[in-house]
């Protein structure tokens, strides 16, 4: 276990993290941290994918993972934004700079880390590092934080096909890839099994995420607001930042939206839209990334592919909006198809 009893960090030290990572994304430091800098003596790091702190989603839920562990845990932490147009190397050196600065664990916020992950982890083999949401990396110092995202789709599915009045719903992907389409075969396999009447209008933003799939909440907007048009009652997002604009559209025009990754009902920056936030489709990120820090902690880093799912409680249905939680039928429904799928009654597709 590290050293933990600390003051709180000033001077040369911070300066020299801020000004060095000032290159490659700005950065915050917080915690009961350290009067000196030595190597292996600070907390959990994390680097955020597109979109970054305040995305009400993705990455907003690993900051709170990164909270959680700096409360409990005492040490200084620091997270750091992306910036546009960044390179594969721009993303390694920031990992590299925070294993370098004495970080550890450290991690990349999303897939798109995974040759910056690959990369610094040859370097700093004697730091943790962690990925979410890709599993090609098989380093002895690397955990891929992975989940079963189709699992948490297909409950969505099923609430969609419930609660649809028109027979129309939708889903708006991000960027066109692999992680998404998972979100996706579930959520069309939830709806098609619970109701076959149901049509499902599917759309992806983009092609890749440097064309703003994943961080244009504007986009989002107007894809929702075309599925609407076509009598979409229900629009489920999985695009990031790219889903304020379609849970937005949703609001504007009086149908359900379902939110993603985070419990977007609670959601301060979405509170005026929260009446139209069904439900969210979760993945405890925040989980993941604080039970690798812990892992740290504890002297027995997690490694190899960690996978959150139904089973273990890490994806799921969130039931804050109080319309959703009263409506027993659809409550019913949600809770036999999640035993189906625990119990491998039911498989779900991830493609």
């Amino acid at each position: 276990m590290r050293r933990i009893s600390r003051i709180t960090v000033a001077g040369a030290a911070t300066a020299s993290l801020a000004l060095a990572l000032a290159a490659c994304g700005s950065t915050s430091t917080s915690g009961s941290s350290s009067s000196s800098d030595t190597k292996g003596d600070k907390g959990l790091a994390i680097a955020y994918d597109v979109g970054g702190k305040g995305d009400q989603s993705f990455n907003d839920a690993a900051y709170a993972g990164l909270k959680k562990a700096q409360q409990e845990f005492g040490y200084e932490t620091a997270d750091i934004e992306p910036t546009e147009g960044e390179t594969d190397a721009d993303k390694e050196q920031r990992l590299a700079l925070l294993a370098r600065q004495g970080y550890n664990p450290v991690i990349g916020v999303g897939y798109a880390y995974a040759a910056a992950v690959k990369g610094a982890a040859e370097k700093f083999p004697d730091t943790t590092f962690g990925i979410v949401d890709d599993s090609t990396i098989t380093a002895k110092n690397v955990a891929d934080l992975v989940f079963s995202e189709e699992q948490a789709s297909y409950l969505a599915g099923v609430a969609a096909a419930k609660s649809t009045k028109s027979k129309v719903v939708g889903f708006v992907g991000g960027v066109d890839i692999p992680l998404i389409h998972k979100f996706q075969a579930g959520f069309e396999q939830g709806v098609k099994d619970t109701d076959p009447k149901v049509k499902v209008l599917s759309q992806y933003l983009t092609q890749t995420a440097e064309e703003g799939g994943f961080s244009s909440p504007d986009k989002g907007k107007t894809a929702a607001e075309g599925q609407i048009e076509k009598k979409a009652d229900v629009v489920y997002a999985a695009a990031g930042l790219s889903g304020q604009g379609v849970i937005e559209a949703a609001a504007a025009n009086k149908v359900w939206a379902i939110g993603v990754d985070s419990d977007q009902y609670k959601q301060e920056a979405l509170a005026k839209y929260k009446d139209h936030i069904l439900t969210s489709a979760m993945k405890d990120v925040a989980k993941a990334v604080y039970n690798l820090a812990k892992s740290v902690e504890g002297g027995k880093p997690e490694t190899g592919i960690v996978r959150g799912d139904l089973k273990t409680g890490e994806v799921g249905l969130a039931d804050s909006n109080p319309k959703f939680k009263a409506d027993a039928e659809l409550q019913e429904a949600i809770k036999t198809a999640k035993e189906k799928i625990v119990s491998g009654e039911i498989k779900v597709k991830s493609s």
